[in-house]
């Protein structure tokens, strides 16, 4: 038995499929086949029912996948150890974030950190909340920065800094002339929203709902974006509520339709997010400290209410 065949199984059991598993890990077909039937030869049994399609882990496959993935994991901290023991902080890290955190907090932080760390390879894409969870359990990602509490047994969260919401209204709004507001002061019945599948967009869903003020059956309006959401405020069709970084660089004609709201402020909480087997722990902690660091002078706000991103 070898860390390479267990490899080729959890392919293949992620997969589905021979032929892409065997595309993900860079070999041959008959070469990743031939080493699972050898590892099935060795222990006598079945790991895989390839009679059905797609392909399905049987009884005792499943058993062996999830041993599978604890001694892959762990063999990779070997590797972790001796670089930490080296004081080495390089190689290939990948990194998940959400679209609505992705356009203004990676500005903040990547030059600072690729000039501190230059031996890392940062490789970086954007996902959803959920792509994201997947792709942490599957290995796929070392690391991830969304919006918590996601309470996801086997990750582990650090908080980054509490981001507010805060109200894009138009000009013609009864609030308009409001320093602060309150979720009772907005006609929610003509939110906008991003699209299904944005966590902000649960999270104001969540808020509302928390205030006994709304319905789903209110929102109309959705789009793929803020900018969007501000052109449609804009022309007086709703108002929309945008996360507090994203309204820093806005013109000083949008600043003036920005209302925050009175405390405590409703705000997401944004963490860094990895696997509890903590693989890497010593380039999460120099991602930690990064952002830490130049997001401090931006952000600071205590008296918030944290809203799930988590549909209710």
């Amino acid at each position: 038995m070898t860390i390479t065949q267990l490899y080729y199984v959890l392919a293949v059991a992620e997969y589905k499929n021979f032929t892409l598993a065997a595309e993900k890990c860079f070999v041959t077909q008959p070469t990743l086949s031939m080493q699972i039937q050898k590892l099935e030869d060795e222990l006598d049994i079945l790991i895989f029912d390839r009679s059905k399609k797609p392909i399905l882990l049987t009884e005792v496959g499943e058993k062996i996948v999830n041993q599978a993935k604890n001694i892959v994991n762990e063999a990779g901290r070997i590797k972790d150890i001796v670089d930490q023991q080296k004081g080495y902080i390089g190689g290939e890290f990948k990194v998940g974030i959400i679209p609505t955190v992705m356009p203004t907090l990676l500005p903040m932080f990547l030059n600072n950190f690729i000039k501190k760390y230059p031996k890392v390879n940062l490789i970086i894409e954007e996902q959803t909340t959920e792509d994201i969870i997947k792709k942490l359990k599957n290995g796929h990602l070392d690391c991830a920065i969304a919006a918590t509490p996601l309470e996801e047994e086997n990750l582990k969260e650090i908080v980054l800094y509490y981001e507010p919401f805060v109200a894009y209204v138009p000009s013609n709004h009864p609030s308009i002339d409001k320093k602060e507001i309150e979720i009772s002061d907005l006609d929610l019945d003509k939110i906008l929203l991003l699209q299904d599948g944005h966590c902000f967009r649960n999270g104001i869903l969540n808020l509302c709902k928390n205030n006994k003020f709304i319905t789903d059956s209110h929102f109309q309006l959705e789009s793929g974006s803020f900018e969007t959401l501000i052109k449609l405020a804009d022309e007086g069709l709703g108002t929309t509520l945008l996360p507090y970084l994203h309204t820093l660089d806005l013109s000083e004609k949008s600043k003036a339709k920005l209302k925050p709201f009175k405390d405590p402020k409703p705000a997401r909480e944004v963490s860094l997010i990895y696997p509890k087997n903590e693989l890497k722990i010593h380039i999460i902690n120099a991602l930690r400290d990064t952002i830490s660091g130049v997001v401090r002078g931006a952000i600071a706000f205590s008296d918030v209410e944290i809203i799930s991103p988590k549909t209710k």
